[in-house]
């Protein structure tokens, strides 16, 4: 993700998210040393996008957004892929996310993606208000010795 795929990227959220993320927030977080964010792009233009925090070996998937005329393709798949790649070349082996509990079809995804359930964090999210499920991706090898 470059700055001039800001507007863009607002356009999605804002068309996607009841709460949504401004250009401005993109742009704070994009400039930041410890964050990583794709998108995936269509004949030069932005169908979707994803970011993540990274503090040392972990890292936490901020947003995942695609442009409700091309789900099901499988560019969140791709998209994630790329992004935890790049991320375990900086380090991170673990991998954290909320979603909503009733985002059945983004749980499946990233369950594919290796990701487990953890547990829930009560009424989370709001507008509307609903519980997150917190997933991670080789949560085990943060707190598991060998």
């Amino acid at each position: 993700m470059e700055e001039g795929d800001l507007s863009q990227v607002a356009e999605i959220e804002r068309s996607i998210f009841t709460m949504p993320w401004s250009r401005q927030a993109f742009l704070g977080s994009l400039r930041l040393a410890h964050t990583l964010y794709m998108v995936a792009e269509l004949k030069g233009r932005v169908v979707g996008y994803c970011g993540c925090y990274q503090l040392l070996e972990e890292a936490e998937i901020t947003n995942v957004a695609v442009e409700e005329a091309f789900r099901g393709k499988g560019i969140a798949f791709r998209m994630l892929k790329v992004l935890m790649e790049a991320g375990e070349r900086q380090g991170a082996f673990a991998y954290t996310l909320e979603v909503r509990a009733s985002n059945q079809g983004a749980i499946h995804l990233y369950e594919k993606l290796g990701f487990q359930s953890f547990g829930i964090r009560k009424n989370f999210y709001e507008k509307p208000v609903e519980d997150a499920v917190i997933m991670w991706r080789h949560w085990q090898a943060v707190w598991e010795t060998p």
